[in-house]
């Protein structure tokens, strides 16, 4: 099998050499059980780092590709049956494995077949958001309320995982507008669309709340501290005395004990689900409504 690398392009040597080994085992130019070059063989083919090769390797047989023989080599992996590995993939490796044969048997070469998929994949409207934040249990927090209000599919990851634009294939990248979504948006490759969320008010987010009673506890619980301060200059802000405020961060043990003793609890999309049966739960969301109709509109485009 002949292997094409470009040292110039956008996308990182490591994944060129093991997307072109995995499109060799589903068009079955490289067989089941057969020996893959060495890694020092490829790196001095190729005057690349020995550790770029290795790299490539270990995420393959990771994936299940390949399996790494010690003190023998590398091999591509044996599968019973289909020669696919097993999982949920196997059939759209069918499909690829049946397009790259009719392609090669046309005379495309796998540079002319990885060139023309991958403008075509460029062109792809996104289908899913990608939350971008630094903070795990805040990115948390914005899947959950994007995923509830548009119905799309969301995942989230930081901002070092998009340097290389791989976690980027497919999405379409989405930040808080502040200053670490700025961060976050000169992560990004070159030219890469990200979306800034807007926040919500404190106005907006006390609008058609009932303010509570002067001498009401308040708990607010939450698995972000962010939003143990944000909800209490909140409540502060309504009015209530800072000593009726209790804020329980859900990380820590023991932070459901009492909380029905409290008027009403405030919390988070994600928290709200495991406050114990029996509290008034007064669920406030981080991201303004009309950033939120933005994400909606962008679905309702995709399905016309």
């Amino acid at each position: 099998m002949r292997i094409w690398l470009s040292k110039n392009s956008e996308v990182p040597v490591r994944e060129q050499l093991a997307t072109q080994i995995v499109l060799g085992i589903v068009s079955q130019d490289l067989k089941p059980g057969q020996r893959l070059p060495s890694t020092r063989e490829l790196a001095r083919r190729f005057s690349i780092h020995s550790n770029t090769v290795s790299a490539a390797y270990r995420d393959l047989a990771g994936r299940g590709w390949v399996e790494l023989r010690r003190g023998s080599g590398i091999y591509v992996r044996e599968h019973p049956g289909d020669g696919h590995p097993p999982g949920e993939g196997a059939e759209l490796d069918q499909l690829i494995s049946a397009f790259l044969q009719t392609a090669r048997a046309r005379g495309y070469s796998l540079r002319d077949i990885q060139a023309r998929v991958r403008h075509l994949l460029e062109l792809q409207p996104p289908d899913h958001f990608l939350v971008i934040e630094t903070e795990e249990e805040l990115r948390e927090i914005l899947v959950t309320e994007i995923q509830e209000a548009t119905g799309f599919r969301v995942s989230g990851t930081g901002p070092e995982a998009c340097a290389d634009g791989a976690a980027l294939a497919g999405a379409l990248a989405v930040a808080l507008h502040n200053q670490a979504g700025e961060r976050v948006r000169a992560s990004l490759p070159p030219g890469a669309p990200c979306l800034l969320l807007h926040s919500r008010s404190v106005p907006a987010t006390l609008q058609g709340q009932e303010p509570p009673a002067p001498d009401a506890l308040v708990a607010v619980v939450s698995c972000w501290p962010g939003f143990l301060r944000w909800a209490r200059t909140m409540l502060v802000a309504a009015g209530l005395e800072p000593e009726a405020i209790s804020a329980r961060d859900a990380r820590a043990r023991g932070w459901q004990r009492g909380l029905r003793s409290a008027a009403f609890v405030i919390t988070d999309t994600v928290t709200a689900a495991r406050l114990p049966a029996g509290c008034d739960a007064r669920v406030f969301r981080l991201i303004a409504d009309h950033s939120i109709a933005e994400l909606r509109s962008f679905v309702e485009q995709q399905k016309l």
